[in-house]
Order: C-alpha cells, then sequence, then structure tokens
C-alpha cells in the first residue's frame, strides 16, 4: 500500500506559504500528517506542484500534477495511480494532522468485506435541525491501482469533483465516530483554532489530539458522586482538556468551532431577507452592495474657483483668463471655453469640457473685468479636480458581505439610489434567568430575593447586536422546569442564553440538563470573573441551538457574555467578530496573581500630558453591578500575567459598541 499526501496546487487563503508547509505545534502541518500516515503503509509521497525540495526534504519523493493547469486534488490523484508500484493507494490531505491511526486498517477491512474498488472515510453529523445524515470525506480514501481506466474517463469530460468519478466504481462507505480528526484547515484563523484545540506540544512531539474512543479523563473515583455531565463531550479527546478549568483561549477556540460546525451543516448559512433601506440599519449586509452608478457621475470641481486648461499657464510669468461663463453644481456651463478663456466654477459643478484645473478662488491674483489672473506656481496643472468614478466605479462594491450597517453607511447606499438591502436575517436569541431567589421589576423582594437585573442586561446587549431577543422570564431551580424551558428555547431560537444555574450548588441544574438535551463542551473556565459558564449545543423535537450558560452574577454574566457568547453571535451572523483592543498606561497599581485570565472594569481617560492611561473602577467583586456603569473599557490581564504597576502598559477593550 502507498500512501498519498494530498499537498495541492495554488491555494492563497492560507497565504504565500503553502498550506502543507504552514507551521503547527513545532513542525509543518504536512509533516503531522506523515508522521501519522507513514507507520499505516509501506511507503509514501506527496503530491505537490510547487516547493518540492522542501517536500523531498521530509524524506519522500514528491510528485507533480501531469495534468496541465494545476487542476484540483483529482490530477494529484491521477498522477499517483499512474507512478505508485503498489496495489492499493491511501490519500490524506495535508491539512488534517490528526488522521485517524486506523484508517487504512478500517478502509482495507471494509473494501474487502464488501467486494469494493474503493473505500472513503465518512462521519455522522446533524442538520439544523437535528436530523443526522451522513457526511463523505473523499479526500480520506483507499483504492486499487487498477481504477485508473475510470478516473481518466471521468477527467476526460472535464469534470473534476472529488467524489464525482465513484458512481464508476464500486464503494464502501466506513464510519468513523471521531468526526474532529477529519476537520481540515482552511484558513490562518482555523490553523490558531487547531493549535489552541490540541494544546502545547508533547514532549516526544507525537501526542494524539484523539484519545481511545472509551476514555474519559474525568470519571469520578469509586465512591465518588460523579459532578460533571454524564455523556462525553465531542471535545473530550483534546489533549489537556479540561472543562472544569478550560483555560481562554482553548475557550474561545472551541466556541468558534462550535459556530464553525454550525454553519457548515446544511441549511446551516444565516438566511438574508430584503428590507428597506431605513430598516437596514444596525443590520448585517447580506451580500455586497454593488454601486450601479459611477460615482463621482462627471468629472467635476474640489473648489469653488476658476476652471482652465494648465497647459496654458505660464511658467514664469501671470497667467490671465478671461471668464466666460458659470458652472454650478447640477447647472453646467453652457458655454464653451476656447484658448484662453476659463469657467468660473462651485464646487461639485461638472467640469466643462476641455478644461482640467481649478483654481481656488481664493488663490488669484486678480479678478477684474478682464478676467481672472492666476501667479506662477499657485496651482498646478490637474489640481482640485475629482474624476468621475474616484471615489466608486459602477460595478464595484461599495460595501462588503458581513458589514453591520451604520448611519453612514445609509447615506452612502442612498446616495447610489438603492432603496432596498439585502441583510441577515436576525439571529434569534432565547433568554432566561434560574433561581428561586429572583424576583421581577416591581414585585416586593422577601428575605433573601433579590430582583433580576442579568435579562434587562442581556436585552439590551441583544439589541444592540441586532438580534432578535426572546425573554422567557425567570426559571425556578427546578430540573422538569429547566428542561421544559430548554426545549421551548431550543425550538425557537438559534442561540440560548440562561444566566445562574453552572456552579457546583446543589441546586444549579443547567449542566446536568444540557448533558441530558446535548453536548456540553466545557463548564469552567481559567478566569475571573466568570469562571462557571457551561458551553455546548442541545436539541429537541428536530431543532437544535447553541447554549451558552453564563453566570449567576451580573458582573460575571456581562464578562462572559462580551468575551464568549457576543463573538459567537456575530459569527453566526456573518459577522465581524473582533474587538478593539489598546495598549495602555496603568496610572495605578493592578494586583493579579498569575495563573487566571482577568477582565478588570476600567476608566480609560487623557492624562495632564495628553497620553490615555486608564485605572480600575476600584472592588472587583462580581456582584458590584454599578461598576460597570462606571467603567468604559475592560483591563485585559492574561492568565501569565502577575501584578501591573503604576506606568505598565497593558491591554484595554473600550465599551464603545458593547454596550
Amino acid at each position: 500500500m502507498t500512501g498519498l499526501i494530498l499537498a495541492g496546487g495554488r491555494g492563497t487563503r492560507m497565504g504565500r506559504v503553502d498550506k502543507g508547509l504552514q507551521p503547527f505545534r513545532g513542525s509543518t502541518l504536512a509533516a503531522h500528517v506523515l508522521q501519522r500516515l507513514a507507520p499505516q503503509v509501506g511507503s509514501v509521497a506527496i503530491s505537490a506542484n510547487r516547493n518540492q525540495a522542501v517536500y523531498e526534504a521530509m524524506g519522500v519523493p514528491v510528485w507533480p500534477d501531469e495534468l496541465a493547469g494545476f487542476e484540483g486534488p483529482l490530477a494529484g490523484l491521477h498522477t499517483a495511480l499512474r507512478r505508485c508500484t503498489t496495489e492499493l493507494l491511501l490519500t490524506a490531505p495535508c491539512d488534517s494532522p490528526f488522521l485517524p491511526s486506523d484508517l487504512a486498517e478500517r478502509l482495507l477491512e471494509a473494501m474487502q468485506a464488501q467486494g469494493a474498488d474503493l473505500a472513503v472515510a465518512a462521519t455522522m453529523e446533524s442538520d439544523e435541525s437535528g436530523d443526522a445524515y451522513q457526511r463523505v470525506h473523499p479526500v480520506f480514501s483507499l483504492m486499487k491501482t487498477g481504477v485508473l481506466p475510470q478516473l481518466n474517463a471521468y477527467l476526460d469530460t472535464g469534470a473534476r469533483r472529488m467524489d464525482g468519478w465513484h458512481k464508476a466504481v464500486r464503494v464502501a462507505h466506513v464510519v468513523f465516530t471521531d468526526n474532529a480528526a477529519f476537520r481540515n484547515i482552511n484558513t490562518l484563523g482555523d490553523l490558531k483554532d487547531m493549535e489552541a484545540l490540541a494544546g502545547q506540544p508533547q514532549q516526544h512531539g507525537n501526542a494524539d489530539l484523539h484519545a481511545h474512543p472509551h476514555a474519559h479523563p474525568h470519571e469520578p473515583a469509586h465512591g465518588q458522586a460523579a459532578t460533571q455531565p454524564r455523556q462525553r463531550s465531542a471535545f473530550a479527546a483534546v489533549p489537556g482538556y479540561t472543562p472544569d478549568a478550560m483555560p481562554v483561549e482553548q475557550a474561545q477556540a472551541i466556541i468558534r468551532s462550535l459556530v464553525l460546525q454550525r454553519r457548515q451543516e446544511p441549511h446551516g448559512q444565516p438566511l438574508a431577507e430584503t428590507v428597506a433601506l431605513r430598516s437596514a440599519l444596525d443590520r448585517v449586509l447580506a451580500a455586497d452592495i454593488v454601486s450601479p452608478i459611477d460615482v463621482p457621475a462627471h468629472d467635476n470641481s474640489a473648489m469653488d474657483g476658476y476652471a482652465f486648461r494648465g497647459a496654458e499657464l505660464k511658467p514664469d510669468a501671470p497667467t490671465t483668463f478671461k471668464v466666460v461663463a458659470t458652472a454650478y453644481a447640477g447647472r453646467p456651463a453652457g458655454v464653451p471655453a476656447g484658448a484662453g478663456e476659463c469657467v468660473r466654477i462651485m464646487t461639485g459643478a461638472v467640469m466643462p469640457a476641455g478644461l482640467d484645473t481649478v483654481l481656488p478662488q481664493e488663490l488669484a491674483a486678480a479678478v477684474t473685468d478682464a478676467g481672472v489672473t492666476v501667479a506662477p506656481g499657485s496651482v498646478a496643472t490637474g489640481a482640485n479636480r475629482r474624476f468621475k468614478g474616484e471615489d466608486l466605479a459602477a460595478g464595484h462594491p461599495a460595501l462588503r458581505q458581513g458589514k453591520l450597517v451604520t448611519a453612514a453607511d445609509l447615506g452612502l447606499i442612498a446616495s447610489l439610489g438603492i432603496a432596498e438591502v439585502p441583510v441577515r436575517r436576525r439571529l434569534r436569541v432565547a433568554f432566561f434567568s434560574t433561581g428561586d431567589e429572583l424576583r421581577s421589576v416591581g414585585e416586593k423582594l422577601d428575605a433573601g430575593s433579590i430582583y433580576d437585573s442579568n435579562r434587562y442586561t442581556l436585552y439590551g446587549v441583544l439589541m444592540r447586536l441586532g438580534c432578535d431577543p426572546i425573554d422567557m422570564g425567570a426559571v425556578k431551580d427546578d430540573p422538569a422546569a429547566l428542561t421544559a424551558a430548554l426545549r421551548g428555547a431550543c425550538e425557537n431560537a438559534d442561540v440560548i442564553l440562561t444566566t445562574g444555574g453552572v456552579s457546583a450548588g446543589a441546586a444549579d441544574y443547567i449542566r446536568q440538563v444540557m448533558a441530558e438535551l446535548g453536548d456540553v463542551a466545557f463548564w469552567k473556565m481559567e478566569m475571573r470573573p466568570g469562571r462557571p459558564m457551561a458551553v455546548g449545543r442541545i436539541a429537541s423535537n428536530g431543532r437544535s441551538a447553541l447554549l451558552f450558560g453564563l453566570p449567576g452574577n451580573p458582573v460575571a454574566a456581562m464578562v462572559a457574555f462580551y468575551f464568549f457568547a457576543r463573538g459567537a453571535l456575530l459569527q453566526m451572523m456573518g459577522a465581524d467578530p473582533s474587538l478593539t483592543t489598546m495598549r495602555v498606561r496603568s496610572a495605578a497599581a493592578i494586583r493579579k496573581k498569575p495563573g487566571r485570565s482577568e477582565y478588570q472594569r476600567g476608566v480609560l481617560t487623557v492624562n495632564g500630558n495628553g497620553e490615555q492611561e486608564v485605572r480600575i473602577t476600584g472592588a472587583q467583586g462580581s456582584g458590584i453591578l454599578r461598576s460597570m456603569s462606571e467603567a468604559n473599557c475592560m483591563v485585559v490581564l492574561a492568565a501569565a500575567q502577575g501584578d501591573a504597576a503604576p506606568g505598565d502598559m497593558v491591554d484595554v477593550v473600550p465599551f464603545h459598541g458593547l454596550i
């Protein structure tokens, strides 16, 4: 059996470096695939069309495509079937560094058992309604080299779909349970996420991302009560996976992965609708806004002044032009200007034919009945003239898909004469608070009870994000009530936000119910405030939703939303989820112990030297909601960081646009 690593042609989504040569865990992606594939086969080759010497340095032959034109992975497969000398060929992509260690064994077993010519890996996925379907991964396949004639016949048709030729041979599908093993890397962001999910490189460099399918690193010792969800998360095989002490970076990577999985499912892309221009404010564009006109529509003047031919200016003496007409915005000059003549012109007026230069009126050396005099060197040829299409040419995008429409954008779209705008459907987000102690605004407080503030905060931030909030009220600390609430939310929303009920208290049931209805990726993070936060996915009656179980303390709930849930919501809406981070000098000492990431409320000001500086609001207790109203930013302190001294530079995320 020969193994073939498909390292590709000229893809540019990963930048100038080949995808297979991207650095990963102290080596390259292709080197990790080679390490996983080599023990399963007799020999390995790499299909690559550039950087052959670099790939050859890995100690294996490199086979460039024999088909011209960089025809994709089928071209690599075509060459390999022609060149390999073994009866069987096993293929794997260069961007799946954790492919199953039993890939060849299981594919061969199925091929022999079913009398097939080709065996291909598959995984079971769930669509948006929660229904299961089989997803085939044609780049992970084992085939007899005798299938080359069937592949050649398919290629002769001009088609290049990787599995398009399978109908001509007998195919066996082999279902693998470890879906993450087949996750590929298409962008630098995917690469960063895989690094975070994989954890740090192990001592010997051969750690497996995927543990034994029956291993569970968090089973309670004999005689201890089980305090974690009964179901094993799909992420449980990640090295260093600690769902009850998740590092912030790994938690954020898992959340991005959950969102990506949802958007890759059938019907997982955000739905679009067309709305009137004014209704598009704060909505996410579902498509590029393409200008139907040139902006400006004609060459025009950028100044009030005088338009003339620049070539007629004398280089070393004053030049006088006779004024023959006046041009206003919307009213072009009715008289053409001949040699030695100019046109009085106003800002925005169409440039008269043949004239290319505008002298601002305040720079005129003299204005008399005879005309206007221009001093030498007072204006350059072509100055103060705006060209047709200079701002935006017809047929070019004015705004890109994924942009959150602002007030300025409304004006821009209106200037193009566009009355209706394609936008993403508002994301439906259901939210409720949990706790027997909660009372609604206006009710009388009993001993030990508190007003439910979290729902009002969540309503505000969801409205600011342009979501469609579904307020489900407060739910008692009762498993049956919580199950009913989560099922109802799941069947009516894309995302569910809860506050409270996710810590280790005897009456904290959210995590337990989540595990019964779906998958809990993690439930505690190494951060402050907001350590208890459950993230996962649940399903009910054919519908599924992402769920964020936020902490109950008001400040912790807001911090967890801003730095974890907010990005997921924007990503699901197709918008940019990035936050603005600034490096600012600390005006005073900030206390912090290394070990956890911390988010401290701060006030960003400008000191007497005109420099920005930040100081924290004082006590940082997670129940002090007043401090969030006083703050205008969050000071972000990394896990490894300790105390910050006065004058130290710290990371700051402004609240502008968040609250």
